[in-house]
């Protein structure tokens, strides 16, 4: 497949959403490609996984800059480089700035382990269980200076049984991110997301197949 939009994923640990971009891209009727993964840690299995699947990568320490900006612009400099179009951060555990924003503006996309506005930043599990709701989930969505707002692409649904933990939950959820991170990533590069103010608009007859319920037992 020609013209595959070129993807960088920054990771900062064991990287199973990357692994669920990974088998997506290595589909050859899927439209987008990972072409660089950069972890601010070194050493974690997310490399591992990338250098299997034959992917560039790069380890930029945040240790080894003395403020954000000056480590946001080695980020930027090695996916310039690299040819990247479309940012993914996949369990990258770091607050960006205002400036590394705005380079990335509508190029850069989040996944988040909670159906937004509900629940952003820490601890999402643990705080659905403590307030009761019966749906838990995921979401995708374009990252915005504000920590966890920014327009939703897609939403994966999982119901909160009687009797669940953080841990099962927690799972149960994960399942969810690796089959919607994947969904988000293809609306994308097909160029099916319009973005208009803080809504993004799914166009095409399968925008409904951005939002997944999955069963109970799933």
């Amino acid at each position: 497949m020609t013209d595959r939009l070129k993807v960088g994923v920054v990771i900062s640990g064991r990287g199973s959403n990357l692994q669920a971009l990974l088998d997506a891209c290595a589909r050859p009727d899927f439209p987008a490609e990972i072409v660089l993964v950069i972890s601010n840690n070194p050493d974690v299995e997310g490399l591992r996984r990338a250098e299997r699947a034959g992917v560039a990568t790069e380890t930029i320490n945040h240790r080894g800059f003395g403020d954000r900006q000056s480590f946001e612009r080695a980020l930027t400099a090695a996916m310039e480089q690299a040819g990247v179009e479309l940012v993914c951060h996949a369990g990258f555990m770091r607050i960006v700035t205002a400036d590394y924003l705005a380079h990335w503006h509508n190029r850069l996309i989040n996944i988040h382990p909670s159906l937004l506005p509900a629940f952003p930043g820490l601890d999402t599990h643990q705080r659905a269980l403590d307030t009761g709701v019966k749906l838990h989930g995921c979401t995708v969505h374009y990252v915005r200076e504000e920590v966890d707002v920014g327009p939703i692409i897609g939403q994966a649904a999982v119901p909160v049984l009687d009797g669940d933990d953080e841990d099962g939950l927690a799972a149960r959820v994960l399942t969810a991110e690796h089959q919607l991170y994947p969904l988000c990533l293809k609306l994308v590069a097909e160029g099916r997301v319009q973005v208009e103010g803080d809504i993004a608009r799914i166009q095409g007859p399968a925008a409904a197949n951005s939002q997944i319920f999955l069963s109970p037992a799933s």
